[in-house]
């Protein structure tokens, strides 16, 4: 274990600065600064001390054995879901810190590719200042890599994985506008058997707090005391997240941005959509095949994909 957050004391011209250092297995960083924040973590920009190479740096602080357990969890999902649609992880670190009151707790490190496009929801939140549309095929071409990352979570071996989480903000964008999907800290086991108040307690509190709103399936709002949760969920979050590729923001946004119901909106999924728009009727037929109520009359993912090919295929022949 190496501790993190040593201060380098730096002549920079006829003044002294101080530079912050990270120290990750053998290697050293200097923080750049911070690029996010979240409930359960912080990312900064960091530079390689040796290549000057930038990176990120998702940092988790610990402060049980359960939020250490799920940290490492996070990294050993990074390292096996191996695909060029899933963030890597560069390498990994553990360490102990002290609070001010003298408790110990730990701190994960994981350093990641940086990419200086920012997210998904960024790029988003400019269109919609300008109002300006994606392009059909441009959208399908990326929410098609996207849905291959989810792919490969959902015909994970030993049992298939669910993300949980997947959201405009969570899908980096490289310098091509390439869609990758991050923080897998809310990933989990796809397949759920609830047999009892006390299972379902616990997997809607999950829910609650790890997998936003605006993009969350249904059956995790309410989920029965008995029942079965699968790979789906994940289905129901890239309709809302399709939706937001066409019109901004998910069709849950509005709802939840007012302070009203997004569980009440979510189960009548009565989706609307704007007036004036440049999209095929096709396009909005693949959103609403996702956003379906009833879990087991959802598509998998393998259906989304070949609907795509389907609809870009038509689009080709039609040029």
């Amino acid at each position: 274990m190496n501790t993190a957050g040593l201060a380098i004391l730096v002549r920079m011209g006829n003044c002294l600065c101080f530079k912050q250092s990270i120290k990750i297995n053998s290697r050293r960083y200097y923080k750049r600064g911070r690029i996010g924040e979240g409930g359960f973590s912080t990312v900064d920009l960091v530079e390689d001390a040796s290549t000057h190479k930038l990176y990120a740096l998702k940092r988790i602080t610990c402060h049980a054995t359960e939020d250490q357990k799920i940290a490492l969890g996070e990294v050993e999902y990074h390292k096996v879901l191996s695909h060029s649609n899933i963030l890597e992880i560069v390498d990994s670190d553990l360490t102990g810190v002290a609070d001010i009151m003298g408790n110990q707790t730990s701190e994960v490190l994981m350093l990641m590719p940086y990419c200086q496009k920012g997210t998904l929801h960024d790029e988003l939140v400019k269109r919609h200042k300008m109002n300006s549309f994606m392009d059909q095929i441009v959208i399908l071409t990326m929410f098609r890599s996207i849905c291959e990352a989810i792919q490969t979570m959902h015909s994970a071996k030993p049992h298939p994985l669910a993300h949980r989480d997947i959201k405009t903000a969570n899908v980096l964008l490289k310098d091509d506008f390439t869609p990758v999907v991050m923080d897998l800290g809310s990933t989990t086991r796809a397949r759920v058997e609830v047999n009892g108040s006390s299972d379902a307690h616990k997997l809607q509190d999950e829910a609650g707090e790890r997998s936003s709103m605006p993009y969350r399936a249904p059956e995790l709002f309410n989920v029965e005391s008995f029942c079965k949760i699968d790979e789906r969920t994940d289905v129901w979050s890239l309709g809302c997240l399709l939706y937001a590729m066409c019109f901004y923001k998910s069709p849950f946004d509005a709802v939840y941005e007012r302070g009203d119901s997004v569980a009440l909106a979510v189960a009548s999924a009565n989706i609307t959509f704007p007036d004036r728009h440049p999209y095929s009727q096709e396009m909005l037929d693949l959103i609403n095949s996702m956003l379906v109520v009833q879990p087991d009359e959802r598509p998998y993912v393998d259906w989304v994909i070949n609907t795509i090919d389907s609809i870009m295929n038509k689009a080709a022949g039609s040029v």
